[in-house]
């Protein structure tokens, strides 16, 4: 196993529960992919990657609750505040303070989109080659006639996706939104897709079931090259070589397409314009989430950066308050280009405009996705355009002995942690199946050392 994120540890100790002997080998010092934790006080962690989840995530509870994990809400209980280009503004609710004509327009297009889309073969919806040939940039260039439209779905984007309009087609916007439960699920809080959290962190899920793997989880060992032969595979790492009657590669797109293959996969995991999804993530640490004081959820969207928006993530505990800031699209690149003492002073500086009770900061951390070498990117690669055409087909397909994990390989929840589990499972179903014209159930075996 290639890969110890959620898809990756779902897979092997479903394989592992079956009696199949597996190794798990992870280039980072921890478990978990683009889920971390970040301890914000002593006791208290909180959520530096993925983090949300609703009731439509069964799967994701379902082994939460096999792990005795629990969700805790997402509190959204106060007023938002808005920065989009005029005077700032407190509003009651979600709703921006902008034309309510256009970005109902925005959202009828979006949902047109949305619905012709066929979630299970993108590449066979009804005038695909149009829609993954044209990027989103260049669809609202045509479509979108109202300066406030224009203005929202970059940001809209940003929050849903991590994308840049220029970097994405409009087959993968359609397709990830459908995927997602749609656009009015995916952007919701209570009742949607962001309703809750997971009580101490997400992190907690893969650490938990890499605890069930014991030794079998090796960290610190980025794999290099898997190659195939008659009668199995080689995994090289930078530690050691291992032999293995199948390999599951569960890293993002781009990863899996630096790894050295023999023979070389049929077709890519990603193509010359997928790009990486562009996220960096902001907690600034405060005594208390005061704001909850003057009447205001910690909710905010802004036109400028480098926060575009902003979210109260505070433990459930207590103990302090935390808002969490999301740079994302073109500004995430942007950010990530700071040093650390001018990211500080920007992301404090508009956090103290935003909402002006704040006192400085106790604590602040930064999680740059964009340029973590074992990422490359998140929530999620970004399909620019021609990708679903190109690589849709061969998504899940395995080649030879080497099977593919990873949310960008779910067709359902693409781009979520619902996703990558639900990749997990369907990869153990494949193992266990065998290879096409072989035996129904072979011993498969995931690594084993050499001597």
């Amino acid at each position: 196993m290639v890969g110890a994120g959620l898809a990756g540890l779902t897979a092997a100790t479903g394989l592992a529960a079956r009696g199949i002997e597996v190794t798990v080998l992870e280039a980072r010092d921890r478990v978990g992919g683009r889920t971390r934790g970040i301890e914000v006080a002593p006791g208290r962690q909180i959520d530096a990657g993925a983090a949300y989840l609703g009731d439509r995530h069964t799967e994701l509870l379902a082994t939460m609750a096999q792990l005795d994990l629990k969700t805790t809400p997402t509190t959204m209980s106060g007023a938002s505040r808005f920065a989009l280009g005029g005077a700032d503004a407190t509003r009651d609710g979600r709703f921006p303070p902008l034309n309510a004509v256009a970005l109902g327009d925005l959202f009828e297009l979006l949902d047109e989109l949305t619905a012709a889309v066929r979630p299970e073969a993108p590449w066979l919806t009804p005038d695909a080659e149009r829609l993954d040939t044209t990027t989103v940039a260049e669809w609202a260039g045509e479509q979108l006639t109202h300066p406030d439209a224009r203005l929202f779905l970059p940001l809209f984007l940003g929050e849903m996706m991590a994308a840049d309009p220029a970097e994405l087609s409009v087959l993968h916007m359609a397709f990830y939104l459908r995927s997602g439960g749609g656009l009015r699920y995916l952007n919701a809080f209570e009742g949607g897709a962001q309703q809750d959290r997971i009580a101490g962190g997400a992190h907690l899920v893969c650490e938990r079931l890499a605890e069930r793997l014991g030794p079998r989880v090796r960290l610190g060992e980025p794999v290099e090259a898997v190659h195939q032969d008659a009668d199995g595979v080689t995994v090289r790492s930078a530690q050691g070589v291992y032999r293995a009657d199948v390999a599951v590669v569960a890293l993002p797109p781009l990863l899996a397409d630096a790894l050295e293959q023999r023979p070389a996969p049929p077709v890519r995991r990603a193509g010359g314009r997928t790009a990486r999804g562009c996220a960096v993530k902001v907690n600034l640490v405060y005594p208390e989430p005061v704001w909850r004081g003057h009447g205001l959820s910690g909710w905010s969207v802004n036109s400028e950066g480098p926060l575009l928006s902003t979210v109260d993530d505070s433990p459930a505990e207590g103990g302090v308050g935390v808002l969490t800031g999301f740079v994302t699209g073109a500004e995430a690149h942007r950010f990530a280009a700071l040093d650390p003492a001018r990211q500080r002073a920007a992301a404090v500086g508009q956090a103290a405009r935003l909402f002006p009770m704040l006192p400085e900061p106790i604590g602040f951390h930064v999680t740059d996705w964009v340029n973590e070498p074992y990422s490359r990117g998140c929530y999620a690669a970004l399909f620019g355009p021609g990708d679903w055409l190109r690589l849709g087909p061969a998504l899940t397909a395995p080649h030879g002995r080497v099977h593919w994990a990873g949310t960008e390989t779910s067709t359902e929840y693409f781009g979520l942690m619902e996703g990558a589990i639900r990749s997990g499972h369907r990869v153990v179903e494949e193992v266990l199946a065998g290879p096409p014209n072989g035996p129904a159930a072979p011993p498969p075996v995931t690594a084993g050392r050499q001597p």
